[in-house]
């Protein structure tokens, strides 16, 4: 495995870095250093067991990348109960989403909709910080909701805890994934935190060869690459024999495939194939495709 100074992490992609797609493409991802993977968020509800969710099944104690589960809500007891389930099956992190931007996640007052409620924030912390340990529960955050300092300003009652780390993306909520983000709002956030700072959001790859210059999550350029490569069509017939084992039928395969060739429709050679993917109506038609490009 390549030799890396700093921590490479995998972004958390709903319907995308899954754990099936972590376990196919487990080579690639220890060709490039990474180290860790975070699973797309999981609901903390009171009555929920977060062992039920797929993301977690054996993923424990992975020998070649460690798993970190997330976890979205607003309900500190129901946060102790996933938290206490998950470290007693085995997983030693955790982290709570504080970074979701999707307006209906959001005004509900779950993701990055949480900075907005101080005191809920610092209840959720309280409790992760207690039931995982010191230095094992982490806090994934955008810089502000409205505003790039809005973080920033939460950083005196966040430093008073013993996180693990706080990875930020570096715009608001309301940008989603549009714009560029907000290098300085980052940086202002690393300079004032008693906690190492994760950075993400519109990260290259490292060049395997190099060590990173500092840690850093990264997703969707990793999933790009992944379509840029000469043996994609190739890849993803891997990626689909793998989710036909783990799922029934055609329709739940189908959304998974065409989630993740969405990432890909600006790469020239897919997107002269997107408008035909989509309208795949059988995992049997998506291979036809492939096989023929």
């Amino acid at each position: 495995m390549p030799s890396h100074g700093h921590s490479l992490i995998l972004a958390p992609l709903r319907g995308v870095t899954i754990r099936c797609f972590r376990e196919t493409f487990a080579d690639l991802l220890d060709e490039l250093g990474f180290t860790e993977a975070m699973t797309p968020f999981i609901s903390a509800m009171p009555g929920l067991d977060p062992l039920d969710d797929r993301e977690l099944r054996g993923a424990a104690g992975s020998p070649r990348l460690k798993v970190t589960p997330q976890f979205i809500g607003k309900d500190p007891d129901a946060l102790r109960n996933c938290l206490v389930r998950v470290r007693d099956a085995g997983f030693d992190t955790a982290d709570l989403n504080c970074g979701c931007p999707f307006p209906m996640v959001r005004r509900k007052g779950r993701g990055s909709g949480i900075l907005r409620t101080p005191d809920v924030l610092r209840r959720m912390v309280e409790v992760g910080c207690e039931v995982m340990g010191p230095g094992m529960f982490s806090v994934k955050a955008r810089i502000g909701i409205d505003r790039p300092d809005e973080l920033l300003g939460l950083l005196p009652m966040l430093n008073c805890f013993p996180l693990r780390h706080i990875t930020v993306h570096a715009r608001t909520a309301v940008q989603m994934y549009d714009g560029v983000c907000d290098r300085a709002a980052f940086e202002a956030v690393r300079r004032e935190s008693a906690v190492p700072v994760i950075e993400n959001g519109d990260l290259p790859l490292p060049d395997p060869g190099l060590e990173m210059a500092s840690p850093a999550m990264i997703g969707r350029a990793f999933v790009r690459a992944i379509g840029g490569r000469a043996d994609s069509c190739e890849l993803l017939g891997r990626y689909i024999a793998a989710s036909r084992q783990e799922l029934h039928g055609d329709r739940p395969v189908l959304g998974r495939m065409k989630e993740l060739v969405a990432y890909w429709r600006d790469i020239p050679f897919w997107r002269r194939r997107w408008d035909v993917v989509k309208m795949c109506r059988t995992v049997d038609e998506l291979l036809s495709v492939i096989s023929r490009a």
